[in-house]
C-alpha cells in the first residue's frame, strides 16, 4: 500500500471523492467522520496528584516506620509515636516533590496544535476550530499559520514551511504538490507533506488531511512520550536494594527477639513491644532517602550557579556520574547553526575567510594576506548579497538573521569585505524566489553606476554549471566539479554564484527562468560551513578521556556529519557513520550493534531516536540524549537523562527532559558529568557512613534484650541519632571535593554494585565498635552509680561523636589525618551545627524531656570523647592494613 506522499494527485482525487479541490467535503460528511473518528486533539491525561502522593508510601522502609508508629501508640509513648509519624510524613514530602516538579510534556504537545484552520466544505473557504478537522478536509495554508493536521500538499505557491522542531531541518522547507515515487523517505524528505505544529514561513497552498490527533508525526511522538515510563537511576535502585536488604534483615532479627524473649518472659508485653520497636527504628536507616536528596539538592544549587543547568529531577544529578553514552543532535547542539562562507574560488583565485558566525568581522585573505577588491571579486560579493531575501540584523550587540542560514552567510561575507555602512550600486527590481525544483534564486537589478541590467543567480553548482556551459562552450566543466567535490568531502556545503547582462536594448520588468538558461558567466564558488563550537573541541577531549562516548544523530548527509565528526575529535579513532534508511533494515541485535560501533547516525527520523537510545541501553549504557525539537521528546524521555538546550529548546523538549542546559552550551557537559561524578562518590560515602550508626544501634538494642537487659535506648533517641544528627553531618559531604583523577576513569558499569567486599566488611566492624563502646560506656557508668537516663545520655553522644570522628576517616581514601586541612569551612560549620544542636539535646529542659536525657558533666564528655576518638583511629587502622596488604 502506498504512503501519502507515494500518492499522485489523481489518486488522491479518486481517494476522497473529490473533483475539485475547492469542493471540498461537505459539512454533513465531515460531521460524519468526526463523529466516527473523533476530535482532532491530541489527549492528556495526567496522573492525579493524590496518587503521586500515596505512591510514596508504597516503600517497605516507610511500611516498618508506619507499623512503629502504630505500636508505639498501641503501648502508650505518644511521644515517640509522634516523632516516628513525622519521619513517615518528611520523607514522602520528599518524594512527592521531586515526582512533581516537572511539567507534563505531553500537554506542551497539546498547547502546539493549531487552534484554527481555513478550509473548504461545500464549496467554500471558511474557518473552522482545528479540533472539528476531519480526514479528508482540504486546508487552505498562508505565510504565519499553524498547520493543523498532516497535510499531503497538492497546490503550493513558493510555499515554505519551518519544521526544525519535528524533522531537525534547520532551513524552511520549499512544500511541492509532486508524488514521490520512492517507497523509502525520511521525515525530512517529504516535500510533498505538512506536518502538525509546523509553522508556514511564505508563500500559500492547498493540503488535504490525512491524519488527525495520535495519527498525526506530532501525534505519534505524543503517545510515545505517555508510553515510556520513568525509571529509576542506578544510584537509586543501589539505595533501594540497600534499603530493602538492611530492612529484610531488621524484620527478620526482631520477629526472632520478639519470639525469644516472649518465650522466655524476659519481659512483659507492653516493654517487649517497645524494646522490638526500638530494634526496628534504629536499624532502619530513616535518613537514607533524606541525606541523599540534601546532597543531590546542593549539586543542583551549585550546578544552576556555575553551570547554568537547570536540573528538574534530582536523581538526574547522579546519573550525570553514570553516563557511558551521550546522544546529542548536531546543528547548533555540537556546530553553531550558523552558516559562514570559509573558502572562495573567484576564477582561479582561491581566497580564505576569517571569521565566523553572523557577525560581520573577519576577512577575506588571499595567501595569507588581506586580498585586493578586484573587480571579479566585488561582482562575486554582490551577486552573494543580490540574489538573496534574507536580511541581517544586529539587536543588542548581536547579529542575527531573518531567512535562510545560506543566505545569511552571503550577507555577513559581503559586510565582512565592505563594510556594515556600505550602499549598494545596484537597486533591485525582481526576485525569482528559490525553488527545489530549480535550486538557485536569482534576482534582476538595475546598476546606477552603468545604468545596466544585471541578474544574479546563487544556487546548486550543477544548476548553474549548466548554465555557464550555454554561454561558454570552452566551460571547464571538470575543474569546477573537482572543487566541488573536494569541499563536499570535507563537510562543507558548495553554493556557486554567477550573472548575466542583461543587453542594453533590452529592459526587463521580471527575471524568469529562460533568461538565466539562456547562458550566465560564473563568477565561482562558495564553501559554506555550520563552524563546530570550539569549546565542544575540548569538551569531547575530556569525554574521551574520561571513557564517555559521543553520539551525533543528525538529518544531515552522512559525508558532512562524519566530516564535522572528525573536525570536532568526536571519537580517537575512525569515524563509522550510518543512515536511517540503514538502520531500519537491521535487527533488533544489529541495531544494539550498530549503536556501539558507529558514531555517526545521518538521515534519521525521531523513531530512530528512540530506537538509538533503546539498543545503547539494551547494551547496559547508561545514555543521555541531548536534543531540542519535539522530534526529540521520546528519546529524551526514553534516555537515562534527557537534556534539553535552554534557548532555542522547544517547550516539549523541556518538559521531557531531566535538565535543561540555560546558555544551550554542550561543553558544559563536561563540567556536569565530572559534578555528577563527585557527588556519586559523595553519595556512596554518605551512605558508607550513615549505615553502621544504624547497624551498632540495632546491635545494642538487641544484646540488651537477649541478656535480659533494660533497653538503653529509647525510639525518639534513635530517630534522632539517625535522622537529625545523620542529615546535619552528612551536609559535610555535599562540600567534598573531586577526587583528582575523576576524569581519568571510566564510568562505572551498570551492573557494580554500590559497596564490595571491603566495604561490607567496615561496615561491619565500624558497627560492632561503636556498640561495643557504647554498651561499655553504659555499663561502666551505672557500675559508677550513675542512674539510667544519665548512662543512656553518655551513650547517645558517644555514638554521634563516633559519626563525627568516623567522618573525619571516611571521607577520604587517604589518611584522615592528613587530609584535615582539606575541609571545607563550610564543613567544619556544620560540624561545629552538629555539636551545638547534641549540647542543645543534652542540657536544654525541654529536650531533655521529649528525648529523656539529661546534663553531663567534664569527666563524662572525655569519656566519651576517647571511645569516639578509638573509632577514629581503628578506621584509619584499617587503611594502613590496606596500604601493607596491596603492596
Amino acid at each position: 500500500m502506498k504512503e501519502n506522499y507515494q500518492l499522485s494527485l489523481n489518486e488522491l482525487k479518486q481517494q476522497f471523492g473529490l473533483h475539485d479541490w475547492t469542493d471540498g467535503l461537505t459539512n454533513q460528511e465531515a460531521q460524519r467522520l468526526l463523529d466516527n473518528n473523533g476530535s482532532n486533539a491530541i489527549e492528556v491525561k495526567p496522573t492525579p496528584k493524590w496518587k503521586i502522593f500515596l505512591r510514596q508510601y508504597n516503600n517497605i522502609v516507610i511500611y516498618i516506620l508506619l507499623a512503629a508508629t502504630l505500636l508505639t501508640i498501641l503501648i502508650g509513648h505518644y511521644t515517640d509515636a509522634i516523632v516516628i509519624a513525622a519521619v513517615v510524613v518528611l520523607n514522602s514530602l520528599i518524594g512527592y516533590f521531586q515526582e512533581t516538579s516537572a511539567a507534563n510534556a505531553l500537554a506542551k504537545i497539546k498547547e502546539m496544535m493549531a487552534q484554527h484552520a481555513t478550509v473548504y466544505r461545500d464549496g467554500q473557504r471558511q474557518d473552522i476550530n482545528a479540533t472539528d478537522l476531519v480526514v479528508g478536509d482540504v486546508v487552505f495554508l498562508e505565510a504565519g499559520d499553524n498547520v493543523p493536521a498532516d497535510l499531503r500538499i497538492v497546490s503550493a505557491d513558493n510555499l515554505r514551511i519551518e519544521e526544525s522542531s519535528l524533522t531537525g531541518e534547520t532551513n524552511s522547507v520549499i512544500k511541492t504538490s509532486d508524488d514521490i515515487t520512492d517507497p523509502d523517505v525520511p521525515l525530512a524528505d517529504r516535500v510533498n507533506m505538512a506536518f502538525a505544529s509546523t509553522s508556514v514561513t511564505s508563500g500559500s497552498g492547498l493540503g488535504i488531511v490525512v491524519a488527525t490527533a495520535e495519527q498525526t508525526e506530532i501525534g505519534k511522538i505524543s503517545q510515545e512520550v505517555a508510553q515510556i515510563k520513568a525509571k529509576k537511576t542506578p544510584l537509586t535502585k543501589e539505595i533501594d536494594h540497600v534499603g530493602k536488604v538492611v530492612s529484610y534483615i531488621t524484620i527478620v532479627a526482631s520477629v526472632i527477639i520478639f519470639v525469644i524473649g516472649f518465650f522466655l518472659k524476659i519481659y512483659s508485653l507492653p516493654t517487649l513491644a517497645l524494646a522490638v520497636v526500638a530494634m526496628l527504628v534504629g536499624a532502619i536507616p530513616e535518613g537514607l532517602p533524606a541525606i541523599t536528596s540534601v546532597i543531590l539538592a546542593f549539586g543542583i544549587s551549585k550546578m544552576a550557579k556555575l553551570y547554568n543547568t537547570i536540573i528538574k529531577s534530582m536523581p538526574a544529578v547522579e546519573t550525570l556520574g553514570s553516563v557511558d553514552v551521550i546522544a546529542t543532535d548536531k546543528t547548533g547542539t555540537l556546530t553553531k547553526n550558523e552558516m559562514s562562507a570559509t573558502e572562495l574560488w573567484v576564477g582561479d583565485q582561491h581566497y580564505d575567510v576569517t571569521g565566523n558566525g553572523y557577525a560581520p568581522v573577519g576577512k577575506i585573505r588571499l595567501n595569507d594576506s588581506q586580498a585586493t577588491l578586484t573587480d571579479n571579486l566585488k561582482l562575486f560579493l554582490e551577486a552573494g548579497y543580490q540574489a538573496n531575501d534574507t536580511s541581517l540584523i544586529e539587536k543588542d550587540g548581536k547579529w542575527h538573521i531573518n531567512g535562510e542560514p545560506t543566505d545569511g552567510a552571503f550577507l555577513t561575507l559581503y559586510r565582512k569585505a565592505l563594510g556594515v555602512d556600505y550602499q549598494s550600486d545596484f537597486d533591485p527590481v525582481d526576485l525569482l524566489p528559490f525553488d527545489s525544483d530549480y535550486r538557485y534564486i536569482a534576482e534582476l537589478t538595475f546598476n546606477q553606476a552603468d545604468n545596466q541590467q544585471y541578474i544574479f543567480v546563487k544556487g546548486s553548482p550543477d544548476k548553474l554549471f549548466e548554465m555557464a556551459q550555454k554561454a561558454d562552450p570552452n566551460f571547464d566543466l571538470d575543474k569546477w566539479t573537482n572543487r566541488v567535490n573536494k569541499w563536499s568531502d570535507e563537510g562543507k556545503r558548495v553554493i556557486a554564484v554567477g550573472y548575466r547582462k542583461v543587453p542594453a536594448n533590452e529592459s526587463l520588468a521580471e527575471v524568469q527562468h529562460e533568461h538565466l538558461y539562456a547562458g550566465i558567466t560564473l563568477l565561482g564558488i562558495a564553501a559554506l560551513l555550520d563552524e563546530p563550537r570550539p569549546e565542544v573541541i575540548a569538551a569531547l577531549k575530556t569525554m574521551n578521556t574520561a571513557g564517555v562516548s559521543v553520539k551525533m544523530i543528525t538529518g544531515d548527509d552522512p559525508k558532512t556529519a562524519s566530516a564535522i565528526g572528525e573536525q570536532l575529535g568526536l571519537a580517537p579513532g575512525k569515524i563509522n557513520a550510518i543512515t536511517g534508511s540503514q538502520w531500519d533494515k537491521l535487527s533488533a541485535d544489529a541495531q544494539a550493534d550498530a549503536a556501539e560501533q558507529n558514531q555517526v547516525f545521518a538521515r534519521t527520523t525521531p523513531q530512530n531516536k528512540l530506537e538509538i537510545i533503546n539498543a545503547l541501553q539494551s547494551k547496559n549504557k547508561i545514555t543521555a540524549m541531548v536534543g531540542d525539537g519535539v522530534n526529540d521528546a521520546p528519546a529524551l524521555k526514553q534516555a537515562d537523562i534527557g537534556v534539553a538546550m535552554g534557548i532555542k529548546g522547544t517547550d516539549v523538549a523541556k518538559d521531557s527532559a531531566d535538565m535543561i542546559l540555560g546558555d544551550d552550551n554542550f561543553a558544559t557537559m563536561a563540567a556536569i558529568i565530572k559534578e555528577g561524578r563527585r557527588i556519586y562518590d559523595n553519595i556512596k560515602r554518605s551512605i558508607l557512613f550513615l549505615l553502621p550508626t544504624s547497624f551498632a544501634e540495632g546491635l545494642v538494642v538487641a544484646f540488651s534484650l537477649l541478656t535480659g537487659q533494660r533497653v538503653p535506648l529509647q525510639p525518639s533517641q534513635l530517630l534522632w541519632i539517625n535522622l537529625i544528627s545523620a542529615i546535619t553531618i552528612q551536609f559535610a559531604f555535599v562540600f567534598e571535593p573531586a577526587a583528582k583523577d575523576i576524569m581519568k576513569r571510566a564510568p562505572h558499569p551498570v551492573h557494580q554494585r554500590l559497596m564490595n567486599r571491603h566495604d561490607l566488611i567496615q561496615i561491619g566492624y565500624v558497627s560492632a565498635l561503636m556498640a561495643i563502646f557504647a554498651l561499655i560506656g553504659y555499663d561502666w557508668f551505672i557500675r559508677g552509680g550513675a542512674d539510667v537516663i544519665n548512662a543512656t545520655t553518655m551513650m547517645v553522644n558517644t555514638i554521634v561523636l563516633s559519626k563525627i570522628f568516623y567522618f573525619f576517616s571516611i571521607r577520604t581514601n587517604d589518611y584522615g589525618i592528613k587530609t584535615l586541612g582539606g575541609i571545607s569551612k563550610n564543613a567544619w560549620g556544620v560540624i561545629a551545627l552538629m555539636i551545638g544542636l547534641q549540647l542543645i539535646l543534652t542540657y536544654v529542659p525541654f529536650m531533655q524531656t521529649i528525648f529523656h536525657v539529661e546534663g553531663l558533666n567534664i569527666i563524662e564528655w572525655v569519656a566519651v570523647m576517647i571511645f569516639a576518638i578509638l573509632i577514629f583511629i581503628l578506621a584509619e587502622l584499617d587503611k594502613l592494613i590496606m596500604v601493607v596488604r596491596h603492596r
